[in-house]
C-alpha cells in the first residue's frame, strides 16, 4: 500500500536526501562546584558565548539537555525558564532527559531537525547544576538511571555495576589494576592544559590505586566527578550558516541506539550494544571507518567505561584497550588521541550536559582553537555519550570542513 501512496514515497525520498549540517559555533562554561551561580546563569553564559561565535543568527529551535534540575533544583519546566532568563521571546524549546546521555540525545534531535529541513538554525544547549546537594544525596540521584525495582532497590549502585564490569574484564582478559588506572592517569594529564577541566592536576598509578575504595576494584579517583556547568552548540544548514560564519565543522554523521536498562537482562558486562550499534550507523552515515578516526571524545564515567567504550567503537581491539594504553595508544601523540579534554574523568561529569561538551571539544579541535590540548592536522573527530551503563548511546562523527 506504501508503494501506491504518492505522499509516503515523496516522505521516503525526502528522508533519503538529508541536508549537510554544520556546527556554527560552540560556547562552554568551565566544570566545577558554582556556588555562586545557578542554573540559569549558567546556561545563559554558555549560551550568549556560542551565539557570539557563530555569528549571532536567528534561532528557530531550541534544545535543553538536563538529567536532575526537577529533583536538586525544583525545576521541572526547565526549558520556558531558560527561556524566560535569556529574554529569548516565544521561540520554540525543547527540554531533553536521558540521564547522562541527555546531551547526546538532544545533539541527536537538533541533528535530525536541521538535516531534515524543518529548521535551518538550531541551538543545543546542555546544563546541570548539582553542586547543591551532598554526596549521599548525589549517590542517590545518579542511581535513577538504573533498574529502581530490581536492581537500585537491592543497593546496586552505578559504581557497583561498573565494578562487577570492571572485574570480569581483568579477569576474562587477563587486564591488570594498573591498566585501568593508567587510563585515569591519562585522562589527569589531558585535563592539566584543558582551562575548563574541573580536576586539572596529575596522579599516578599508585595514587589512583590507594585512593578510598568505591567499588572494588574501582576507586575514587577510577571515577568521573559530578559538578556544574554549561555547553552550547549552534547548528545549521550550510546555506544558512555560511551567511554569518566561515569557521564550519560539518557533523558527519549521528546515530543513536538504546539496550536494557536492567543489566541483568544483558548478555555480557563487557560491551554495550547502543553503542555497537550507534557507531556502526554513525560510521555508515558519515561513510567513515574506525581507521579515519583522528581525534575523540568517549564517555567514560568509569575507567572501565573508558577501556570498554574504545572497544564497541572499534578503535582498539577487543580486550585490548590496557595494552594500547601502555603503548601510548591514546596519548595525545598517540594513533587515536582520546579525551584530550580529559574527558568526564578529569575534566568532569556535568550529566545531561556531557554530550554537548564533547562536541563543543572537538568542534574546537577541528578549528584548530582547542587552547592548550590542540593537535595537529584532525581532520575527522568522533564523540560517544552514554546514558546508565549504555542504556543508550550517541556517536557523533564530525568532519573539518576544507
Amino acid at each position: 500500500m506504501v508503494s501506491n501512496d504518492r505522499n509516503a514515497v515523496r516522505l521516503i525520498r525526502g528522508v533519503r536526501k538529508l541536508r549537510k549540517v554544520v556546527v556554527m559555533g560552540v560556547g562552554m562554561t568551565r566544570l566545577d562546584q558554582h556556588f555562586d551561580k545557578g542554573i540559569k546563569e549558567l546556561y545563559e553564559e554558555a549560551v550568549l558565548k556560542a551565539l557570539d561565535d557563530s555569528g549571532n543568527p536567528t534561532v528557530d529551535h531550541l534544545y535543553v539537555s538536563n538529567a536532575y534540575a526537577d529533583l536538586v533544583c525544583d525545576q521541572a519546566d526547565l526549558g520556558s525558564l531558560l527561556l524566560d532568563y535569556c529574554g529569548a521571546g516565544c521561540s520554540p524549546i525543547t527540554q531533553i532527559g536521558g540521564a547522562c546521555g541527555a546531551g547526546g540525545c538532544a545533539i541527536s534531535e537538533g541533528f535530525k531537525a536541521v538535516s531534515s529541513g524543518q529548521s535551518d538554525v538550531v541551538l543545543i544547549a546542555g546544563v546541570e547544576k548539582v553542586s547543591d546537594v551532598v554526596t549521599k544525596e548525589a549517590t542517590s540521584i545518579s542511581s535513577l538511571c538504573e533498574d529502581q525495582e530490581y536492581e537500585a532497590s537491592y543497593g546496586l549502585t552505578m559504581a557497583g555495576i561498573n565494578a562487577m564490569a570492571a572485574r570480569s574484564y581483568m579477569q576474562k582478559y587477563s587486564a591488570t589494576r594498573e591498566q585501568l588506572a593508567l587510563f585515569a592517569v591519562q585522562m589527569h594529564k589531558n585535563a592539566v592544559k584543558n582551562p575548563y577541566a574541573y580536576l586539572p592536576f596529575e596522579v599516578t598509578t599508585d595514587k589512583v590505586i590507594e585512593s578510598f575504595p568505591v567499588a572494588d576494584p574501582l576507586t575514587f579517583l577510577d571515577s568521573s566527578p559530578l559538578c556544574d556547568g554549561s555547553a552550547a552548540v549552534v547548528i545549521g544548514s550550510v546555506d544558512s550558516a555560511r551567511k554569518f560564519t566561515d569557521c564550519l565543522v560539518e557533523m558527519a554523521g549521528v546515530a543513536q541506539s538504546s539496550d536494557s536498562v536492567a543489566v541483568h537482562e544483558r548478555d555480557s558486562l563487557l560491551t554495550m550494544k547502543s553503542t555497537v550499534e550507534a557507531a556502526k550507523k554513525a560510521y555508515e552515515i558519515a561513510k567513515v571507518k574506525p581507521s579515519d578516526i583522528d581525534i575523540c571524545e568517549i564517555h567514560d564515567a568509569y575507567t572501565i567505561t573508558g577501556f570498554i567504550g574504545l572497544e564497541d567503537l572499534s578503535l582498539v581491539e577487543r580486550g585490548k584497550a590496557g595494552i594500547a594504553i601502555e603503548e601510548g595508544t591514546i596519548a595525545k601523540d598517540g594513533k587515536i588521541p582520546t579525551n584530550l579534554s580529559g574527558g568526564l574523568k578529569a575534566r568532569g561529569n556535568p550529566i545531561g550536559a556531557t554530550g554537548v561538551y564533547q562536541i563543543a571539544e572537538v568542534t574546537l579541535q577541528l578549528r584548530g582553537e582547542a587552547e592548550g590540548t590542540q593537535v595537529d592536522s584532525a581532520e575527522i573527530g568522533l564523540t560517544h555519550n552514554i546514558s546508565g551503563f549504555g542504556s543508550t548511546a550517541v556517536v557523533g562523527i564530525l568532519r573539518r570542513l576544507k
